[in-house]
């Protein structure tokens, strides 16, 4: 058995189209989720043109996830940083304070789309920070760092559920440690920056965390918890994320690079973060914050 989802941004979403993809796939009673915005149906099998029907659907802003029925509720969630769960790439962030920003940027796109090795590409945009005064992290946080909408509701929702949450990051623990406690992570993992006399060092404490680093962290806390990676659920958006969304039981590429899209299949473009509470069956009445 298959289950069908389909998602959209608040009010956004046609009950005569939702109807519509029901009935051609033959699917169970629709059921809403959330009212206008989300729904789904189950389905004997996997549907031939799933995959032109997701096209036509992102046309309409509305994203759809096909997806085996059962265990598609998660005990674990394993979630990015940057551009995940927050709107920002905090190193870029740092730049722009430093005045560097263009060039940060541009190493920064290029190794979320996986065409520059993580490691060089984060020791590269580190050493261009040497010098900058280490109060400027607190700077970023207050005035450019945005928490994504619906991060706290997935967090909260799967914790009230018995889940538990991590947020794990090719970031910096300067940045996780203040976003996990401000969503309710149960923990986070991230790269350490170096200070010295108050300043950026220009160097990443070793080892660095990266793409392996990420798969590491679902197998050594799902089997920490006496689970599988097939119990988490994991959220990402670069490229250094596929190594974990392709071991978690669901994979969500959230809002991301087209290169990783295209490995992913489960994808969510339009909807905000609880898209990842409605893949895994939850109404919105049952959403925590």
């Amino acid at each position: 058995m298959f289950t069908a989802t389909m998602i959209a941004k608040p009010g956004m979403l046609d009950p005569v189209l939702a109807g519509s993809i029901q009935s051609a796939w033959g699917g169970s009673e629709l059921r809403w989720l959330s009212a206008a915005e989300a729904a789904e149906f189950d389905i004997p099998a996997m549907p031939d043109n799933r995959w032109n029907v997701w096209a036509e659907l992102q046309k309409l802003s509305v994203d759809l996830v096909v997806q085996p029925t059962e265990g598609r509720k998660k005990s674990v969630l394993v979630a990015d940083m940057d551009s995940t769960m927050i709107a920002q790439e905090c190193i870029d962030e740092l730049a722009a304070e430093a005045g560097i920003g263009d060039q940060v940027v541009q190493i920064t796109a290029r190794a979320m789309n996986g065409e520059i090795d993580f490691e060089d590409a984060l020791n590269e945009r580190v050493a261009l920070l040497k010098g900058l005064k280490s109060a400027v992290i607190d700077t970023v946080l207050a005035n450019r760092i945005t928490l994504v909408p619906g991060g706290r509701a997935l967090v909260q929702t799967m914790k009230a559920n018995g889940g538990y949450a991590a947020l794990v990051s090719g970031g910096f623990t300067d940045f996780t440690a203040h976003v996990a406690g401000e969503l309710g992570f149960d923990e986070n993992r991230a790269n350490t920056l170096l200070h010295a006399d108050g300043a950026l060092t220009g160097a990443v404490g070793m080892p660095i965390l990266g793409r392996e680093a990420k798969i590491t962290a679902v197998n050594e806390i799902t089997a920490r918890l006496g689970l599988t990676p097939e119990d988490a659920i994991a959220v990402g958006d670069g490229a250094n994320d596929l190594g974990m969304l392709h071991l978690a039981g669901t994979g969500v590429a959230a809002h991301a690079k087209p290169s990783v899209q295209a490995e992913c299949d489960v994808r969510i473009n339009h909807g905000d973060l609880t898209a990842l509470l409605y893949l895994q069956g939850y109404q919105k009445s049952e959403f925590s914050e």
